[in-house]
């Protein structure tokens, strides 16, 4: 027995110089989105250790009370059932299942990454593009681009638009909160807002080929002033995105430094959604599983005209 408990206490530093060395940044939210995020983490824990920290007290304790050396503890080789028990064993965690379930539901319309946040400020939209192995930010409203460099200012809402120019990843600020996949040929959507300022570390949680291990890149929450002087950086620099930049940009590589576009053409997150559902409808076609002339597409636009998505449907069979 004393070597069971020498051995515990041995893991226990173990787990101890892990943790140490640990950074949970979820833990350490920044925005309203990852604040909210981190309750329901507590809240799930809490509710888990109900369980688990009696049956693990118990596994520890049973074994030390019922040794065969304890000649006090009751002996009852043909015991096999007991009321009591078989009701705590089920209702307690049958509670807990439904606490869980509730909560679930509610934070989930209530987080929703799709719904807007509720500010007076008015939203910075930033398009957001995966590639092998970088990130590109387009900030339409400012005609300027960035490469592994995100910029808002604290506390107004971000409204992120993202597509994927290659195979699949996942957006995520950690510090912020709510991950979300990014996929060629489809665009979701994403709401954050952080309340300090500081540079944050986002990164793809999704693995997506060699260079995944760096596909990080820096979300800087600024003042209004801050965010001002780095358009006014972005601008200032003579680089234009084009069809022909984009498509070098586009080529796989490893450890991208952090470059700033002066000048983007308009429209250019569109075409890359657009490049790859009209890669994808052949591909269909060829299946024979959605025949090309019988769909229909529609473009929805912003206010500045810029055409964001496209949502593909097929057209009434003709009678």
């Amino acid at each position: 027995m004393h070597a069971l408990i020498s051995r515990l206490r041995y893991a226990s530093v173990g787990v101890a110089v892990l943790l140490s060395g640990c950074n949970l940044e979820v833990l350490t939210p920044k925005g309203d989105i990852g604040a909210q995020e981190k309750s329901l983490i507590l809240i799930a824990l809490g509710l888990m250790a109900i369980v688990a920290i009696p049956v693990i007290a118990m596994t520890l304790w049973f074994p030390w009370r019922y040794r065969s050396g304890n000649k006090k503890a009751t002996y009852t080789p043909n015991w096999s059932h007991s009321t009591k028990i078989e009701v705590v064993v089920w209702t307690i965690p049958a509670i807990i299942i439904v606490i869980l379930a509730s909560i679930t539901w509610t934070s989930s319309h209530a987080l929703d990454p799709y719904k807007p946040l509720e500010s007076e400020a008015k939203p910075v939209t930033v398009q957001v593009v995966s590639m092998d192995w970088k990130w590109l930010f387009v900030y339409p409203e400012y005609g300027v681009a960035s490469v592994n460099e995100l910029a808002f200012p604290t506390d107004r809402p971000v409204n992120f638009q993202i597509t994927s120019d290659s195979v699949m990843n996942a957006f995520f600020i950690p510090q912020l909160g709510s991950q979300i996949y990014a996929m060629a040929g489809m665009e979701t959507k994403l709401h954050l807002i952080a309340r300090e300022p500081g540079t944050y570390e986002g990164l793809s949680s999704n693995f997506s080929g060699e260079g995944f291990s760096d596909m990080h890149f820096k979300a800087i929450a600024t003042t209004e002033d801050g965010f001002k002087d780095w358009i006014a950086k972005a601008k200032a620099t003579p680089l234009t995105l084009d069809a022909d930049s984009y498509k070098s940009l586009a080529q796989p590589s490893e450890k991208a430094p952090v470059a700033y576009y002066g000048t983007v053409t308009p429209g250019l997150f569109a075409s890359v959604v657009n490049k790859h559902m009209g890669e994808m409808s052949h591909e269909a076609a060829n299946h024979g599983e959605m025949p090309m002339e019988g769909m229909q597409m529609d473009m929805h636009h912003h206010e500045d005209g810029d055409a964001v998505s496209s949502n593909i449907t097929p057209a009434k069979a003709e009678k």
